[in-house]
């Protein structure tokens, strides 16, 4: 009794644990775009890019500070012969011997310098612009990378509700086949239909399984990609319904073309990096010019028993020239021409590709509310035709094919309803990303 007791309770148990394994949430979209572009590994590349521009504008920025320099030396000398000869000896007898060696084991220098850039044709100034405008540019990067994210967050929360209204109908839609089986099965046994009328609804039962399962393994593959872009335990389940929108989703205005030009992060990069390169030209033709610094230092030196050279300091200007940049530096300032040059064409391109993104998103999304409309009526179109075709087949006036295909018409019906609502809202979402106006519609501040 026992036993028997615990096998009963077995598939409670098991129901239980399998329950307990699968976490179901019901997760805002917003609430995921704003776990997306916080935790995603995306986002935090493109952040961490735009912080080590950042870092790099200070580095260049640190080059219009001077350069302060500590250096000393103690140095052992062995057996070091030195020899002085006195001014006057030197100067009555040139073959006069020298006078004794002294001592000398050691030698101590010590020196500190101190060098400032004054003026080398401005290439500190240009450098400096050309860095921030790279920083900005990485910045506009960060948050396009940003708009990707979120929109990727919005197609699979699209798909992942098509795939869910897909099981939802086709359990339905499986059980009234299992149900007809049933009546099928006890009427040809009773000889009121054919048997080849069974085993018609039994190939339609068959087909619906088989979708039912596809549907199924849809939804998991989804839900695990969805989660791990999330950075959720993968034993998460995402329910999406339409409550997860934004209700206030179509009342969000699209901006114009010109407008949309100018929030696109994509080609606000572009336009950085071309001030950039711009700044890079006066860079390479800062090299025609000499380079002028206020130079400063102080020395000691002491070498033991023979001199000693205390509070030698020094003061000045530097001057440097190199010779070869009348003819080298041409190419360099060509090379950054044509890079300036590349930018601008990209800039070109990519606005040519902005403005077809922009007409293509608007077309798909006035079709997908065309379409909405249609499937909306095709559902109550599909539902008075199987009730139609239904009562015949009561009445012995229609067969059983025609029930059969009334049946699928209205299960395709209603899916392509489903199918329909999440492709007008995903084509929304589609244009705004377009648009530049995605992360702005989650209002994520």
């Amino acid at each position: 009794m026992r036993i028997r007791n615990l096998l009963l309770a077995g598939p409670f148990v098991l129901g239980s644990i399998s329950l307990q394994a699968q976490q179901k949430t019901n997760l805002s979209l917003q609430d995921a775009v704003k776990i997306a572009l916080s935790k995603t590994d995306e986002s935090l590349l493109a952040d961490a890019k735009a912080s080590t521009k950042a870092y790099q504008v200070d580095v260049t920025k640190n080059n219009r500070y001077p350069d302060f320099k500590l250096s000393g030396q103690y140095l052992r000398l062995t057996n070091a012969d030195v020899k002085l000869k006195s001014s006057d000896e030197a100067a009555t007898d040139p073959n006069a011997e020298p006078a004794s060696s002294p001592k000398v084991n050691q030698l101590i220098l010590a020196q500190a310098n101190i060098n400032m850039p004054i003026f080398s044709g401005f290439k500190l100034r240009h450098s400096i612009a050309a860095s921030e405008n790279l920083y900005q540019a990485e910045k506009a990067n960060a948050a396009y990378t940003k708009e990707e994210t979120a929109m990727r967050v919005v197609s699979y929360y699209a798909a992942l509700y098509k795939a869910q209204k897909s099981v939802e109908l086709l359990k339905e839609s499986l059980k009234s086949s299992q149900q007809r089986v049933t009546d099928f099965t006890a009427m040809e046994k009773n000889g009121i239909i054919a048997r080849n009328d069974l085993l018609k609804a039994q190939l339609q039962e068959s087909k619906i399984q088989l979708s039912l399962d596809e549907a199924e393994k849809n939804v998991r593959l989804i839900n695990y990609n969805l989660v791990t872009l999330l950075k959720l335990s993968p034993e998460t389940m995402v329910e999406v319904t339409p409550d997860n929108i934004a209700q206030d989703l179509f009342s969000k205005s699209v901006k114009p073309e010109a407008e949309a030009l100018s929030n696109r992060k994509d080609l606000e990069a572009l336009s950085y990096t071309q001030k950039a390169t711009e700044a890079n030209i006066k860079v390479a033709k800062s090299n025609y010019y000499p380079s002028l610094s206020l130079v400063g230092g102080y020395a000691f030196i002491d070498l033991q028993n023979v001199v000693r050279v205390e509070n030698a300091m020094n003061v000045g200007i530097g001057l440097s020239y190199n010779l070869s940049s009348i003819f080298k530096n041409n190419k360099d300032v060509k090379a950054a021409k044509s890079r300036a040059e590349e930018v601008k064409l990209e800039q070109s391109i990519l606005t040519d590709r902005i403005k077809s993104e922009i007409t293509e998103a608007r077309e798909n999304y006035e079709l997908s509310v065309k379409q909405d409309k249609v499937y909306s009526e095709a559902v109550n179109q599909a539902d008075e035709n199987f009730r139609i075709v239904k009562d015949k087949y009561d009445n012995g006036l229609s067969d059983t094919n025609d029930l059969l295909e009334a049946d699928v018409e209205d299960l395709s019906a209603k899916i392509n309803q489903a199918y329909a609502k999440a492709n007008m809202v995903l084509k929304y979402y589609e244009l705004l990303d377009a648009t530049g106006q995605l992360t702005q519609s989650f209002n994520l501040n």
